[in-house]
């Protein structure tokens, strides 16, 4: 069993740490002593800047495929989406007041009595309107959890700010929601209400019939007017339009066109980011410690990122193999060579440290 021992301190704050690490044969686990979003199992908070929460987490690579509608819609979906509703109002968002049962209705409304591939953006305005959301640009990350109230506190007591940060991606997506669950202050899509409510799941309606097709729904690709896809790219775009302060993207290295014109980021949220509201934009590459190692900042599609980003007029950040988001990627595998030389590294600067 391989184990990685991130510790945060005062000036390794949210940016990784010291690194323990075993072996053996068949599971990978990451030991994280740091910020997370599963408040249930922290313990109670020590102090400020040392040890605090403690998780595992299962992270699996780069996920380099799509995600696909190949089955029916997801059996009980109602009682699904109904019940993440209250779950997200009551507990991770108590603030906000929201007709859980009404946002059913209209997601409903918009997809039975639809043929499958004749679902547009529009059949989900009303649902879209029930559910308002708004993030101030500069808010510190106070949201739910007593502990995380308390930890925060702290913080800005010492001088720490904790700004939101608005995170998208691009074929990166098991990846970076473990990034996420590290760094409390990211906000990704899933975070938001209509995110966290049909995240993972698979709809469809059919014309004849006034109930949800639960036997075959097309795969994204079949058509533009898919109902999965017309409300995810409607929740994109408004998850967009919404960032502000810096925003940060991960994209996957290990793949040609890295920045795809036709993928969500490429064809909906990078043409919703206003710069007016956005200070930077900091680009993070990030490759399979195996590789291939395809694109980078300074090769490949991510260059016309950039320039797409500059004619803009969006300063810009980019960085490849950001530390923290290699070691989530070698705790699957301390047997590759760049990881083994990574864990001994920090074993290096540990024992320095501890003398």
């Amino acid at each position: 069993m391989l184990y990685f021992a991130a510790t945060i301190s005062n000036t390794l704050l949210f940016t990784g740490g010291l690194i323990n690490a075993m072996t053996s044969q068949n599971m990978s686990l990451f030991k994280i002593y740091g910020a997370t979003k599963l408040s249930t199992i922290m313990p109670p908070v020590k102090s400020a800047c040392s040890v605090i929460f403690t998780i595992w987490i299962i992270v699996p690579q780069l996920c380099l495929c799509p995600v696909q509608a190949t089955f029916g819609t997801t059996p009980n979906i109602k009682h699904i989406v109904i019940g993440r509703c209250f779950t997200y109002t009551t507990l991770i968002q108590p603030g906000l007041r929201y007709d859980c049962e009404e946002i059913w209705r209209q997601f409903e409304k918009a997809v039975v009595q639809q043929a499958s591939c004749n679902v547009t953006e529009e059949h989900y305005c009303e649902m879209f309107s029930m559910m308002p959301q708004v993030w101030p640009c500069d808010r510190v990350s106070v949201e739910t959890g007593v502990l995380i109230n308390q930890l925060l506190n702290r913080l800005a007591n010492r001088g720490f700010l904790l700004s939101v940060q608005f995170l998208f991606w691009s074929k990166t997506r098991m990846l970076v929601h473990s990034y996420a669950a590290v760094f409390r202050h990211f906000w990704t899509l899933e975070d938001t209400l209509v995110g966290f409510l049909f995240n993972d799941l698979i709809w469809c309606g059919q014309e004849e019939d006034s109930d949800f097709d639960f036997n075959s729904c097309p795969a994204w690709s079949t058509c533009r007017t898919h109902p999965v896809y017309s409300l995810w790219k409607r929740a994109s775009q408004n998850f967009a339009e919404m960032a502000c302060g810096n925003v940060t993207v991960l994209l996957n290295g290990s793949i040609t066109n890295a920045f795809n014109r036709k993928s969500m980021f490429g064809s909906v949220e990078l043409d919703s980011l206003n710069p007016q509201r956005v200070n930077y934009v900091n680009i993070k590459v990030v490759t399979n410690p195996e590789g291939p190692h395809i694109e980078s900042c300074g090769q490949g599609s991510i260059v016309e990122l950039i320039q797409i980003l500059g004619s803009r007029g969006f300063r810009w950040t980019c960085t490849n193999s950001d530390l923290t988001l290699v070691i989530l990627q070698c705790i699957q595998d301390l047997n590759q060579p760049s990881c083994q030389m990574l864990a001994s590294s920090m074993l290096q600067q540990k024992d320095q440290t501890s003398t």
